[in-house]
């Protein structure tokens, strides 16, 4: 039997369709996923996303062994509350898996994927080892997004005056502690917007309250196409244990600096970034199809280089075309893609086609 969320049962009341998601019934759309990408971008909706695991890291040496552990440098984190996207590799400077990381009072919080939640917990406790603290999973936490321009006034409307404040202050990538509940200005969507951890006992009454001041339920479907336009990766097609950061488009995550920070896979990013300056290591890149047609993943994608593949594709409802990620030789500077036979050209540009209900994505 599939794990469920606290929600189940308002799932079924909204009509949703349920699918398995990695070993979780989690709602696909409550009818029309065209419509749910929509409100996400001009108004707001909320998805659960309490499938995802987090995992807090407390004890004296938590720094310290996060520094060991992850790409990027959580000396970044000054402030309490303060968020960092990071990957954790491997050895070999695969990803292992994306998350982010915030500071929290007592420690660090970790919010990793739900498809990788045994593997990441098995590396994190091994490493752990040799260090003094504690990795305490909180399976017992509800996640919530909720995304769209209107979505941080909707929500202040809800919440007390004093956590209201708090929240409506909040700078992006920062979180805060209201009473029990951490609340951040994170996600997935390239929207504005915020993300509950809370004790999975106030869902119910909490989603409630949500659907009535009008946002709407928005399922794992439209959550797909909504990170897609954003240019945002889905780990476990746009990279994994044998794709590097370097060509995922996730350089950005990666603390070079200070040289002495030895973390796990560093030896061979910095090898692999000698090939990058070279010229000879794959890269990310975003593809518009301007004739019909949807780019779907694995495709494959000529250029004036070689061979490249999608990594992620579909229809944009905000571009009304379609869009892609795709990893493609460096130095490409025309592309086509192989669908059904045919050879149809494609423009290329950076990852990231949305931002904030607007078209961002240039050749």
């Amino acid at each position: 039997m599939n794990k469920r969320t606290a929600l189940y049962e308002q799932h079924i009341a909204a009509n949703a369709k349920m699918v398995d998601f990695s070993g979780w019934d989690m709602p696909i759309h409550y009818g029309s996923q065209l419509a749910e990408h929509r409100v996400v971008r001009e108004d707001c909706g909320v998805f659960d996303v309490s499938h995802m695991t987090v995992v807090d890291i407390r004890g004296e040496d938590s720094k310290s062994f996060l520094q060991k552990l992850l790409c990027n440098d959580v000396e970044k984190l000054v402030d309490e509350g303060r968020a960092l996207y990071s990957g954790m590799l491997n050895q070999e400077a695969g990803v292992i898996d994306d998350l982010i990381v915030y500071k929290m009072a007592d420690g660090y919080r970790l919010v990793v994927n739900c498809a990788t939640r045994e593997k990441d917990l098995n590396w994190i406790r091994d490493f752990a080892k040799p260090y003094s603290l504690v990795v305490l999973e909180r399976p017992e936490m509800s996640i919530l997004a909720i995304h769209g321009p209107n979505s941080i006034d909707k929500v202040c409307a809800i919440l007390s005056a004093e956590d209201a404040a708090s929240v409506s202050a909040l700078p992006n990538f920062k979180g805060v502690l209201c009473g029990d509940w951490f609340i951040a200005r994170t996600g997935y969507t390239g929207e504005k917007g915020v993300e509950l951890i809370f004790p999975e006992t106030d869902a119910a009454e909490f989603w409630e309250k949500l659907l009535a001041a009008g946002i709407k339920p928005v399922g794992l479907g439209a959550r797909d196409t909504l990170r897609l336009e954003a240019g945002m990766n889905l780990y476990g097609q746009d990279m994994d244990e044998t794709i590097s950061p370097l060509s995922a488009n996730m350089e950005f995550a990666v603390a070079w600096e200070p040289e002495s920070r030895d973390f796990v896979g560093r030896d061979a990013l910095t090898a692999l970034k000698q090939r990058q300056l070279a010229g000879d290591l794959p890269v990310m890149v975003g593809l518009v199809l301007e004739e019909r047609g949807v780019l779907r993943a694995g495709l494959k994608v000529i250029t004036d280089k070689g061979e490249g593949v999608i990594t992620s594709g579909s229809f944009s409802p905000t571009l009304s075309q379609s869009v892609a990620l795709a990893r493609i030789p460096q130095g490409s500077t025309q592309c086509q893609v192989e669908m059904r036979g045919k050879f149809l050209p494609v423009v290329l540009g950076k990852p990231g086609f949305v931002r904030f209900g607007k078209r961002v994505f240039k050749s």
